[in-house]
């Protein structure tokens, strides 16, 4: 099963948003400058339904 961790969390960087600090667990919080919103990202993401939740989420286009 694939892993969209390491490409979920570039594309996030270069939308400009930016880690903010450790979640529960292995969670980290992430904040959208584009959506002004604090939003989870886990540190193991094998769905490609997770990780366009979670682009949804910064507010930006699905791309897995």
């Amino acid at each position: 099963m694939a892993d969209y961790t390491r490409e979920l969390k570039q594309l996030l960087t270069e939308a400009g948003c930016r880690f903010h600090r450790q979640g529960k667990g292995d969670h980290e919080i992430w904040y959208s400058p584009i959506t002004n919103r604090y939003f989870p990202v886990d540190s193991a993401i094998k769905s490609r339904h997770t990780a366009n939740g979670v682009l949804k989420q910064a507010g930006l286009p699905k791309k897995f």
